[in-house]
């Protein structure tokens, strides 16, 4: 036994991070680098920052799963970039005008020929050539085959390059997007203590807006049942108007004939036959 492993087993196995200490190690490794690749995906500053964050909350709030991914820096970058690609940035008022270039002329450009690809385009060139992952994992990450990311990125390339002549050449590519990166000295604007205890109000948050929403729908049900007619009552139909009657006539003075008539019944009920009576039997 040499003399390192003997003092490795007195002092025993290294202590298990705890679930915050392991999402701040996370954070602090991996959140300076994603604003920056973000910024590089939105051209804007704030927003960056903003999807980093938001990304982090969400890990935090699922950290079961993030923890036992293969790849949480992976995981925690995929929705970075999705939130910041989201297209409701455009309706915010704040993101409809364009924030200050970056100063140098060479920077501006690559800034410029980024933000005129398509999205799908932009982000598998900075997975590919900002971030070095393989094609496979570009692939992946995107949500594409392993042939459609090839060719986005071989398209992406070619109108880089047409913009930017200097860039044709990958390795150079790759060298300016971590320089336009660098440049910038984007980080992250929150500590990890501050991303946790936000993520954790949305969770109360929503938890307490969830058995809210349910307490209202289980009392208007009960309301529904207790008030609820228990039988069939068929609607009445609407009045109508009813034709044909002959309107009503008020009495007036009998005429001649009317009047022999009624003497001659006046007559006949006084000097007529006697009425028949029934006789038992």
């Amino acid at each position: 036994m040499t003399q390192s492993s003997a003092r490795t087993d007195e002092a025993g196995p290294s202590p298990a991070l705890t679930p915050a200490q392991a999402f701040d190690a996370l954070y602090a490794f991996c959140a300076p680098a994603l604003v920056r690749q973000t910024y590089l995906l939105t051209g804007r500053r704030e927003l960056a920052q903003e999807a980093v964050e938001r990304a982090f909350q969400l890990a935090w709030q699922n950290w079961p799963q993030v923890a036992r991914d293969r790849d949480p820096a992976g995981w925690v970058r995929a929705v970075a970039h999705e939130c910041a690609l989201s297209p409701w940035h455009r309706f915010r008022l704040r993101y409809r005008h364009s924030e200050p270039p970056p100063a140098d002329a060479a920077d501006r450009a690559l800034l410029e020929a980024l933000l005129k690809l398509p999205s799908t385009y932009r982000r598998t060139l900075l997975l590919y050539d900002g971030v070095g992952l393989d094609l496979p994992e570009t692939a992946a990450e995107t949500e594409a085959s392993t042939p459609a990311a090839a060719n986005r990125l071989t398209r992406a390339r070619r109108l880089v390059a047409d913009r930017v002549p200097e860039l044709a050449d990958p390795a150079a590519l790759n060298r300016r997007l971590a320089e336009l990166a660098s440049t910038e000295r984007l980080r992250a604007a929150q500590p990890p203590p501050t991303v946790r205890t936000y993520a954790e109000r949305q969770t109360r948050f929503w938890t307490r807006s969830a058995l809210a929403f349910t307490a209202t729908i289980i009392a208007a049900t009960t309301l529904t049942l207790r008030t609820a007619p228990t039988h069939y009552e068929a609607p009445i139909g609407p009045a109508q108007a009813i034709s044909g009657v002959p309107a009503e006539v008020g009495l007036g003075p009998l005429s001649a004939g009317e009047r022999a008539l009624q003497a001659k019944l006046r007559k006949s009920a006084e000097n007529g036959p006697e009425r028949l009576v029934p006789v038992a039997r």
